[in-house]
């Protein structure tokens, strides 16, 4: 759908050192890039939810697109 958000999972490397600051600018950036809204969710946090029904859909689902 032309008026639905773009999800966005994306990992770092445990050297990585950002801050909430540097996800809100990824969040922007991609946004300009999509042209629609964009919700970044790290891995780690779907990794660790509770949900395990919701946890198995994103992770099963998820494509990688950049690995860098």
């Amino acid at each position: 759908r032309p008026d639905s958000d773009v999800d966005v999972l994306v990992s770092f490397s445990s050297e990585a050192h950002y801050t909430l600051l540097d996800l809100a600018r990824m969040e922007s950036e991609l946004e300009e890039i999509f042209g629609r809204r964009v919700d970044l969710v790290e891995r780690s946090a779907i990794e660790k939810s509770r949900n395990y029904i919701r946890r198995k859909s994103i992770l099963s689902s998820a494509e990688t697109i950049y690995a860098g």
